[in-house]
């Protein structure tokens, strides 16, 4: 009996040390191969907005190392704000890949499928295929600009964030649009709830990209908001929004998930 349970705790050992290599934060940080385009401009200006709606990248907290992920990656909308470490594969393209050069990105956008083209021949972002399409000014850190596509290794990292969680407040009544930027950590929400100080905790549903829906009415109310992020960390924001809070605010947390 004595040497069952040894040999059982010996392989749960094994089992967690195997996940140790593979998972970080509750997500898989493995290193995978993929490839990787740029759009946007020089100045990255075509970058702005996109489908996870963070509008101006540089107020949502996001800078210009950005990423529009494929079908793949996106997952309608669940990996916006996700990080990745992309590394050009010097040893699949020499002439197009800087030798040892890397960079974070943030997913902030979608690149769609183009079924009018084959997977290997421009349709880039066609499922089930993974690739990202950088922004030209994050891609050139990795790559030469006349290569416009290149083979890439990436993995999940930790997204590192300046100052707290942002919470924008668009929509109408009865029909709150609640968009959660410069989030730190996994970067990507699983949920999130909101409670009025007249009312109990309601369940947003993602409407769209990083768009929460609540179907309350919120006017008049302070309110606070409980997010869960992708690897399972919960933070309270506790009457983040005074009552007197119009539609189009957005307000500045003191937290921050790691």
């Amino acid at each position: 009996m004595e040497r069952k349970v040894a040999v059982l705790i010996e392989l749960a050992m094994l089992v967690l040390l195997f996940l140790g290599n593979k998972v970080e934060g509750g997500y898989d940080s493995s290193v995978k191969s993929a490839t990787a385009t740029f759009y946007g401009g020089s100045d990255a200006a075509g970058t702005m907005g996109g489908a996870c709606g963070y509008g101006d990248l540089y107020s949502a907290g996001y800078d210009l190392d950005t990423t529009a992920l494929s079908t793949a990656l996106f997952n309608d909308g669940a990996g916006c704000g996700e990080c990745y470490k992309i590394t050009c594969d010097y040893n699949a393209d020499r002439k197009y890949c800087l030798p040892g050069a890397s960079v974070i990105v943030t997913a902030t956008n979608f690149c769609p499928p183009n079924y009018a083209l084959s997977n290997d021949d421009g349709g880039w972002c066609n499922p089930p295929r993974v690739h990202f399409d950088m922004s030209q000014i994050a891609w050139q850190k990795i790559g030469v600009y006349q290569g416009g596509i290149i083979p890439v290794q990436y993995q999940r990292v930790s997204c590192s964030k300046q100052g707290g969680v942002r919470f924008t407040i668009n929509g109408r009544n009865y029909f709150e649009l609640i968009l959660v930027t410069n989030v730190g950590g996994s970067g990507s929400i699983q949920s999130l709830s909101v409670k009025g100080s007249s009312s109990g905790w309601m369940a947003c549903s993602r409407n769209w990209g990083a768009n929460w829906q609540s179907n309350g009415f919120l006017n008049g109310q302070s309110l606070s908001f409980s997010v869960t992020t992708t690897d399972g960390q919960t933070l309270i924001f506790q009457d983040i929004v005074p009552s007197v809070w119009y539609f189009g605010q957005t307000f500045t947390s003191s937290l921050q998930f790691y």
